[in-house]
């Protein structure tokens, strides 16, 4: 098995163990593990919608038009009760990752940070000099309201909160709550790390500029919604879908494709614009 997929998959069997041991004998065993697994998958969807679908191709790279009010309470429901991400600070360090992709500017990674360096930036990325995140949605109430360090923390025990509501234990809550930020931390290591180093995975494209490799693993494609494409993504960042070929499994298109048919999304006048080199015959969307 694969290192990255071998540290997520030891990561979900370690929560499941976890809400097994910590039930509240209220609930029992099977009623924790139940309740845990529902939480758990709810906050990744929540968090793969909010960040992968919306921020990412909708605001990051504009090749998606949600609907506004859609966009809006995703937003502020994600950063409530799911993990806090601020949108306006994560869409700047995403437009410079790709201006600088692992070179100096890019606050995600340089291309001579390791793992252990890599972890820490997840949490603490290099600062960034320039503000490319001036987008007119970004200065509406709803991401003003949680855009600040005042949510960001109001978050933590908020989102802590909900867990307890679900379990009415602290130790399971804590349990529940820890493990999936655990988890999210792999998903980021994922698009940050392991798609950013030469030795893992594969590159459709030769791109000289950058590091960048495709991941086509289903867990990891799963869990990043499709942001584990990444040498795909570099070579046409505006492209609204991440897979380049039909037999690539793309699980974030797919959610974009249903959001379509519920009428919550088009696509933008570049998202569906497709490159020469891209053996795809339409972006079927």
């Amino acid at each position: 098995m694969k290192v990255y997929n071998l540290v997520g998959t030891s990561i979900i069997v370690l929560y499941a163990l976890a809400c097994v041991a910590t039930a509240p004998p209220h609930l029992g065993p099977w009623a924790g593990l139940a309740i845990g697994a529902a939480y758990f998958v709810g906050a990744w969807f929540l968090a793969g919608l909010y960040l992968s679908d919306l921020i990412h191709l909708g605001i990051a790279h504009r090749s998606l038009d949600y609907a506004e009010w859609f966009m809006k309470t995703v937003t502020v429901v994600n950063n409530t009760i799911g993990i806090y991400v601020n949108p306006v600070t994560w869409v700047n360090r995403h437009r410079l990752h790709h201006k600088h992709a692992d070179h100096a500017g890019d606050p995600n990674k340089l291309e001579s940070d390791g793992f252990w360096r890599t972890m820490v930036l997840c949490v603490v990325p290099y600062r960034c000099n320039d503000n490319l995140a001036k987008d007119a949605i970004l200065k509406t109430l709803p991401f003003r309201l949680v855009s600040n360090w005042t949510y960001a923390v109001l978050s933590q025990g908020l989102s802590f909160g909900f867990v307890w509501l679900l379990v009415r234990d602290g130790r399971c809550a804590l349990a529940m709550w820890l493990g999936f930020r655990l988890f999210a931390l792999w998903v980021n290591m994922i698009q940050n790390y392991w798609t950013h180093d030469r030795r893992f995975g594969t590159r459709r494209y030769d791109d000289p500029h950058d590091n960048a490799m495709n991941i086509g693993d289903w867990l990891p494609v799963t869990a990043t919604f499709s942001a584990c494409l990444q040498n795909n993504h570099h070579h046409t960042p505006t492209l609204l879908r991440l897979s380049h070929d039909e037999s690539e499994y793309d699980f974030g298109f797919l959610t974009v494709k249903v959001m379509k048919a519920l009428g919550l999304v088009k696509a933008s006048s570049k998202g569906d614009q497709l490159s020469p080199e891209i053996p795809l015959a339409a972006v079927n969307f």
